[in-house]
């Protein structure tokens, strides 16, 4: 196997022992017998394990190029299309997530576990999409569209709902028996519970707005 294979094949193996069994329960030793491997093989493509957390992280960036959350709704963002920035940013999330359900995993046992990789994670990817969207969030307070809210206040609401939904599908009811629905359908929903909450415009194109509270009364009962 040429050295280049033999790189991926081992780390794929990681990945998949490190999702598995955590950071803790998985051993370069565990990693080289389930590549079929020495150790010293294991060490000669990745010198530290720091070097191997990075190189997982190289290497799931290049298989989602959208990871890079500019790339995927730059249009949107030019065009100020609120519904298409949030929408197209939740869908793309949600299916990574159903795609690499072991991605998911292993950032979660990095995150319990306290583990380095889990800061790389945050740094090399969540805060970009903090710094992106509350960057959008304030230019479209600034035109009059959105309330006057803190934008990372907005940004943790919106990314909570897509992240809780995907931890319930991919790791607490696989089945979807508490709630079924496409990835397509959720990112309009939790994009119209949003817009609908932090817009100040009555607009169906672009932005989704907050009714009019004089067309939500209620009929008084007649008793």
């Amino acid at each position: 196997m040429a050295g280049g294979e033999r790189r991926l094949q081992i780390l794929r193996v990681a990945m998949r022992l490190f999702s598995q069994r955590g950071f803790g329960g998985a051993t370069t030793k565990d990693i080289a017998m389930a590549a079929g491997v020495s150790e010293a093989m294991v060490f000669r493509h990745f010198a530290t394990k720091k070097e191997l957390y990075s190189a997982i992280l190289d290497h799931k960036a290049s298989l989602h190029d959208s990871m890079d959350p500019h790339q995927v709704v730059a249009e949107a963002i030019a065009r100020k299309d609120d519904r298409a920035v949030f929408e197209g940013l939740a869908l793309d999330a949600l299916n990574q997530h159903d795609y690499d359900p072991e991605f998911h995993r292993l950032l979660l046992h990095s995150a319990l576990e306290e583990h380095e990789l889990a800061q790389m994670f945050w740094e090399k990817f969540v805060t970009r999409v903090y710094r992106i969207l509350g960057a959008y969030i304030r230019e479209r307070q600034r035109d009059g569209a959105i309330v006057d809210v803190e934008p990372l206040i907005i940004v943790r609401a919106f990314v909570g709902m897509v992240i809780h939904h995907s931890l319930n599908n991919n790791l607490w009811d696989r089945k979807r028996t508490l709630l079924k629905i496409s990835n397509q359908v959720a990112a309009r929903e939790f994009t119209d519970i949003l817009l609908r909450g932090v817009s100040k415009t009555k607009r169906r194109n672009g932005s989704l707005s907050r009714p009019a509270r004089g067309n939500s009364k209620r009929k008084k009962s007649s008793r």
